[in-house]
């Protein structure tokens, strides 16, 4: 389970927790424009955007999680099992297996616009990147400055949809996560009035009442609501320091902590990382379950007009400042 998330002040941010009982031993990968990705059915890919994000690499092959291109797209594949389908290939379309379709859109793609474009052509394939890596069931979300989409693919066809939320968990289908917030528009981050009787002297007794019925429990539309009332009435100054720290406060809303959702014996899920990448800048910036300490990438201090993967290992064990 995940939870993506944009946020803008001066410059724009898109970020994710990823949420799982295991890690498949990720990494913070810088592809550069002439890194040569080869596509199961499209050719290759010898000239691109550049990108930053994390990845599991598998044969020199970065399978992003999530990514931010030169130009300010950023993309994310969050889990969405049960309802994701892909079939098989398709005659007159652009076959792209999942785990392609995050570079297929970034290498390519500067604007929100040209990826919406682009996505008319594309059939999602059902083609494993091999016997052990399955494709996953996800959808996807997609955004920059001007706006943010969710595509998902399904057994009636790939939904695009616009997300004014610009927030994106797992299940249900985004329409019906959209359609649940109509549920809890009468939350405020004001103190609340008394509707329920003009005849009772009711009156607030502590602060953030406003907010009584915000779920707290860690299911994903319980996280799409929090997470969309948090980021929609959230507000900082617009300093790099300032955005980042805030943005890391929006999506601590949903995190994971081990222990509170079992999965199998003695598995829990967790927030085993959380990201926040200034898409305007190409920094990423990330911590992890056990490290709080934000730790930054900028893409623009890699030779980005080389050809080799660049890739840091995740900083991991806590970072304390010992201030005595």
């Amino acid at each position: 389970m995940c939870t993506a998330a944009t946020y803008e002040t001066k410059d724009f941010y898109f970020g994710r927790t990823l949420d799982n009982d295991f890690s498949y031993g990720e990494e913070v990968v810088v592809t550069p424009r002439e890194y040569r990705f080869s596509f199961s059915r499209m050719g290759e890919m010898n000239r691109h955007y550049a990108m930053v994000g994390m990845a599991h690499v598998e044969d020199d092959q970065p399978l992003y999680y999530e990514a931010v291109n030169e130009k300010g797209l950023g993309m994310a594949g969050l889990n969405f099992v049960g309802n994701a389908w892909y079939g098989p290939e398709a005659e007159g379309k652009e076959n792209i297996a999942t785990f392609e379709l995050i570079p297929w859109i970034l290498g390519q793609c500067a604007r929100i616009q040209e990826a919406r474009a682009l996505l008319e052509k594309i059939k999602l394939t059902d083609l494993s990147f091999h016997g052990k890596l399955p494709p996953a069931q996800l959808h996807w979300m997609i955004a920059d400055s001007q706006g943010a989409l969710v595509v998902e693919a399904m057994k009636d066809g790939l939904h695009v949809y616009d997300n004014p939320a610009g927030v994106l968990t797992n299940n249900p289908p985004f329409p019906e996560q959209m359609f649940c917030l109509n549920n809890y528009m009468h939350l405020s981050p004001r103190e609340p009035e008394n509707h329920f009787s003009s005849k009772l002297n009711l009156h607030t007794y502590c602060r953030g009442m406003g907010a009584l019925g915000l779920p707290g429990d860690l299911s994903s539309q319980s996280r799409f609501v929090r997470a969309a009332f948090v980021k929609l009435n959230s507000c900082s100054g617009d300093s790099e320091a300032e955005s980042v720290s805030q943005f890391f406060h929006i999506l601590g809303s949903v995190d994971q902590q081990r222990g509170c959702s079992q999965v199998g014996d003695e598995k829990y899920e967790m927030t085993i990382y959380t990201c926040c990448c200034n898409a305007s800048k190409g920094i990423y910036y990330y911590n992890t379950y056990d490290n709080h300490q934000i730790t930054a990438v900028d893409m623009y201090k890699e030779p980005l007009d080389s050809r080799g993967l660049i890739r840091y290992p995740l900083v991991q064990g806590e970072q304390i400042y010992r201030q005595n």
